[in-house]
């Protein structure tokens, strides 16, 4: 198999948005391959925790709400409460994120807000404290950032994605 050649045994992953969807398949894949996980979540995700837990590694949830980064002192937290738990972190998979689709005539701020919090500012900030905790440790260790293909294309029901093009309305 396939998984035999990437042995993580004895690290710590910690996987934000890990739910449902690619975040879960993101979660038991490195619980697969031996990983423990932190699932960093605005719910609780009972069902990842389970399949994880049935694969024989342990599971530590960890509730935020990762779209009010406003409150700057919730991503230390995060990271101190999962070190606490699981005693290190090896791996940061920043995989958390939202879209809100409406024309850029009628977005909001509160929704630009929203998107840019959860797939911009959560991410540099959570990589930042994670990246001083591989320093502490005294070992690097291995962040990942997730992205949709919105990333990388613009459409215009979509306005806080990057590299949007600009749209003409004349």
């Amino acid at each position: 198999m396939i998984l035999n050649t990437f042995n993580l045994e004895g690290k710590v992953a910690l996987v934000t948005g890990c739910n449902t969807s690619l975040g879960q398949g993101m979660a038991l894949g490195l619980a697969q391959t031996g990983c423990d996980i932190v699932g960093v979540n605005r719910d609780d995700p009972m069902e990842t925790e389970q399949r994880v837990k049935e694969l024989g590694r342990r599971f530590w949830s960890l509730q935020a709400d990762l779209i009010r980064t406003e409150r700057t002192e919730q991503v230390p937290c995060v990271v101190e409460k999962a070190v606490a738990d699981a005693g290190k972190i090896d791996i940061l998979v920043n995989n958390a994120g939202i879209i809100r689709c409406e024309d850029a005539l009628n977005f909001s701020e509160q929704d630009w807000d929203d998107v840019m919090n959860i797939n911009s500012k959560s991410v540099f900030f959570l990589s930042q404290h994670v990246a001083r905790q591989f320093i502490a440790q005294g070992h690097g260790g291995k962040i990942i950032n997730i992205a949709s293909m919105l990333s990388f294309q613009g459409v215009h029901a979509f306005p806080p994605t990057p590299t949007q093009k600009a749209r003409s309305w004349a």
